[in-house]
């Protein structure tokens, strides 16, 4: 009997992403065009707040061809005032999966290094054109890349290369590329990503004009910008048997004792000989030398000692409850807001800070509970529903403890900073339920239901009071003409400073 040979291949990451794109966010033309242009303008603030300049954004989405009330061809054109990118790394960083400077332990908008250069392979492989760059780092020369990505040896192929003076000594980065979208069943999507990001970036500038030439503004009310994070070393809690290994590999210590001191975060030397006389490591062993059995040890003997402090908040860049109160007033100017920050905190060492807020009134106007769900400062558009913050909210929480009805119009902003977002796919769009985050949010929603209650306890006793007023100053009037009367005076008593001292009254005292 003949049996068939199995043919046995390896594809590059560009290859496996052309084949499953779904995963990345790019499943069908609508969905596309807003992942692309959400990850290109993430790229572009992920840049200018590291290099601690206000961004200032710009957005051109330009009708190509084909039937603008279905797919079509369209041409994205994204600019910003960052840093740039070095031209030796340029054709690497927009052709090549995987490629990128995010792979540092510190807080980023991109995780995975993979969104900028996914929307490039998807405008490749549904429009067949070449992605154009021009960046500059703020150096004499401004470098003009037209490239395209080899997929199956995941590569960036170079058309042309140009440069150009720089007498005005710009920096920053302009993206331009064709896509096959569906801009207008994703329209309601990108302009809600855009409001959101600037609730949460109110020292952004964000200009977009969509295909039919209209201009959306997103204005900053404020130059203040959060402290950029800074890269830590791995904490004790997070590390596994693949990073022990790596770290033996490349380490200079010539002991275990300065091995954790040098490679782990928040690990000194009492705390180090404690861990290894708890551990039976031998303080003057060579890293080097570690069998593969005592790497696995070493990190069983990690994970449980106790005495590690936890990891601190340095590598975060959590937004603040100023710029947070700032931004949310800005684009939802409500009758009332709250704001918290949580200390920070950790899991599976890694460290993460909740921040949240809570708007009221004013233009918050559609009944219930409007939730507006951010990871390091991404707003989280689609799959709500398996979001933990939904779960707290929705379920956890019980509203009429604070004697708030279901249908008061509410909006919770929930934001988690971290080096490491604990998302359920690859895709970023919702956060798995681990319970020190889901924790941490509970206790930062319920601490702003109860300001939210106590401002609607008061407003409803002033309204009380006011409805009080009213009927004082409706019949005061008459009964002091009255009691002149009764009393034989020509001249009725001066009530103006009685009712003046009645309208004092305010919600927010």
């Amino acid at each position: 009997m003949v049996q068939n040979k199995e043919v046995f291949s390896e594809i590059s990451p560009a290859d496996f992403f052309y084949r499953n794109r779904d995963i990345a966010g790019f499943s069908n033309p609508s969905r596309a065009i807003y992942s692309a242009i959400r990850e290109f303008v993430e790229n572009s603030l992920d840049t200018c707040e590291l290099n601690a300049i206000p961004p200032d954004v710009y957005i051109r989405i330009s009708y190509v061809s084909g039937d603008m009330e279905g797919p079509a061809t369209y041409k994205i054109r994204v600019e910003d005032n960052g840093g740039g990118v070095p031209p030796e790394h340029i054709p690497m960083a927009f052709g090549r999966v995987f490629y990128g400077s995010k792979y540092k332990l510190r807080q980023t908008r991109g995780t995975f290094g993979l969104g900028g250069t996914m929307a490039i392979l998807y405008g490749q492989i549904t429009t067949h054109k070449p992605v154009y760059v021009m960046s500059s780092t703020g150096t004499s020369k401004i470098h003009e890349n037209e490239l395209t990505i080899d997929i199956q040896r995941n590569k960036p192929v170079v058309l042309s290369q140009r440069t150009k003076d720089n007498k005005a000594r710009w920096h920053g980065t302009v993206v331009e590329l064709q896509i096959e979208g569906d801009y207008f069943r994703a329209m309601p999507k990108i302009l809600d990503y855009f409001k959101q990001t600037a609730m949460v970036s109110p020292y952004a500038d964000i200009v977009f004009v969509d295909p039919r030439g209209r201009l959306y503004m997103f204005q900053r009310n404020t130059t203040k910008m959060p402290s950029a994070a800074k890269e830590v070393k791995p904490h004790p809690y997070g590390v596994d048997v693949e990073t022990i290994q790596r770290i033996t590999r490349a380490t200079d210590a010539k002991d275990m004792a300065s091995f954790m001191t040098t490679h782990f975060h928040r690990v000194g030397e009492k705390i180090a000989q404690k861990f290894l006389k708890e551990a039976k490591i031998d303080p003057d062993l060579d890293p080097k030398r570690l069998a593969s059995h005592d790497i696995v040890s070493l990190v069983h003997h990690l994970k449980s000692f106790k005495e590690f402090l936890p990891p601190d908040a340095s590598c975060l860049s959590p937004l603040g409850e100023e710029l947070l109160e700032k931004g949310v007033r800005k684009e939802l100017t409500p009758e009332f807001v709250a704001v918290d920050q949580r200390k920070p905190a950790a899991y599976s060492g890694f460290s993460f800070i909740v921040e949240t807020a809570i708007a009221y009134g004013g233009e918050v106007q559609r009944p219930g509970i409007e939730l507006y769900r951010f990871a390091n400062r991404i707003p989280l558009l689609y799959d709500e529903a398996s979001d933990v913050s939904w779960k707290v909210i929705s379920t956890l929480i019980n509203w009429r403890h604070y004697k708030i009805a279901p249908e008061v119009p509410i909006a919770i902003i929930v934001h988690l900073c971290s080096t490491k977002i604990p998302y359920k796919s690859v895709g970023k769009e919702f956060i798995a339920d681990r319970p020190e985050v889901e924790r941490e949010i509970l206790n930062s929603v319920r601490e702003l239901a109860r300001k939210l209650s106590l401002f609607i306890s008061r407003k409803a006793s002033v309204e009380r009071e006011k409805e009080k007023f009213d009927i004082f100053t409706k019949y005061m009037p008459k009964i002091a003409h009255f009691s002149a009367k009764l009393a034989g005076k020509s001249k009725d008593a001066n009530i103006e400073p009685l009712l003046k001292n009645i309208s004092k009254l305010d919600p927010e005292d």
